[in-house]
């Protein structure tokens, strides 16, 4: 067992201190109401976490307005001040166990397949997504053609980020993290085949990081210097896991230079072995190659639920934190047990996962 000190060590992120360097990863969830209320059942799911002693919590996926940001039947929202007040549920729920709390704000944009506002997507362009719906999520069949998004609606999007960043520090949440990762859409923007526009959205890499840069320059000023902001970035998608970024070292040092610069607190990269080379022409992870293009504090996620693989990515400064998701669902009380020598339970997900009707957890 490789030496787990510092994961149980605090550690500052933006102007805040968490207790420990392990958090729980957003996982999508679809145990909201219809209407995308928090229920009393999201509560305790949340504050079971904090019992178990992490450090941080991040939500899953969030919409952020009434339009075409919402991704699953029963996802949970933000578009209102009513979904808001609700959150402070949970809010308040994992404060009193000294846990931090980050909403993540996710647009679907392409990937919907389940809005209960619009029958249609938007995107950076008309373009087809790969694969299928997940019927793990009542999905079925092809995702929609996506239309092409207009620039007065970039305006909407951008605006209904900042609106949900506000609420969510309105209510008691520590932090937000932009959802930049997973095909949608601003990942979707970042992506060269699913972003195929000649303004200066699309082209150059420079120009496809573009939206998502402006968006948390947007939420920065809206929200303050002492609100934590963050983004999360991955190459795979739900519905394309093998995506590589095709630039590779030179994509990484331009998408995370400019995040870098951009007013963000955290960036926190998401690969399927996060410790494993991001690319076949080098060694570095992208987790390695987003600390040293951004500079900043990075978080990462991967397959690290083993604690020798979680503490030997802190210990050599490949990354600053940890999030678990499958490793976090087979063991609430992850830090507690690894910090008593307790034996940890493998991930079953017969026995984590409940039916359809019940509650779905899933690391996405």
């Amino acid at each position: 067992m490789s030496d787990t000190k510092k994961l149980f060590e605090p550690f500052n992120i933006g102007r805040i201190t968490l207790k420990n360097r392990v958090g729980v990863a957003p996982m999508t969830r679809i145990s909201a109401t219809e209407k995308g209320l928090v229920t009393d059942r999201m509560v305790k799911y949340y504050r079971s976490f904090a019992d178990g002693g992490f450090g941080l919590i991040i939500t899953e996926g969030t919409y952020i307005d009434d339009k075409y940001s919402q991704t699953y039947q029963f996802q949970p929202g933000i578009a209102y001040e009513e979904q808001a007040q609700e959150w402070k549920r949970v809010v308040d729920a994992v404060h009193s166990q000294d846990t931090k709390i980050f909403m993540q704000l996710q647009h679907t944009g392409p990937l919907s397949q389940g809005n209960r506002f619009v029958n249609e997507t938007i995107a950076p362009s008309s373009v087809q997504p790969k694969g299928e719906q997940l019927k793990f999520y009542l999905g079925e069949g092809a995702f929609r053609l996506p239309r092409e998004i207009t620039k007065e609606e970039i305006v909407d999007v951008k605006k209904s980020f900042v609106d949900a960043a506000k609420r969510a520090k309105s209510i008691g949440f520590d932090g937000i993290e932009l959802h930049g990762a997973n095909g949608y859409l601003l990942d979707a923007f970042l992506t060269e085949h699913t972003n195929k526009r000649n303004d200066e959205y699309g082209g150059t890499t420079e120009n496809r990081v573009r939206l998502l840069v402006e968006i948390i320059q947007d939420v920065r000023e809206a929200v303050g210097e002492n609100f934590t902001v963050g983004i999360r970035i991955s190459q795979s998608k739900v519905n394309d896991y093998a995506y590589k970024w095709s630039a590779k070292e030179h994509d990484a040092k331009t998408i995370f230079g400019a995040l870098g610069k951009s007013g963000l607190d955290f960036i926190h990269v998401t690969e399927f072995e996060a410790w494993k080379p991001a690319f076949d022409t080098g060694k570095d992870s992208l987790a390695v190659l987003a600390k040293k293009y951004s500079q900043l504090p990075i978080i990462v996620n991967g397959q690290l639920e083993k604690p020798e693989r979680a503490s030997k990515m802190i210990n050599n400064g490949d990354a600053d934190m940890v999030t678990l998701g499958k490793g976090a669902l087979a063991n609430h009380d992850w830090v507690k047990k690894v910090k008593n020598g307790e034996p940890l339970k493998e991930f079953d997900k017969e026995k984590v996962l409940h039916p359809v009707a019940d509650i779905k957890d899933f690391e996405l």
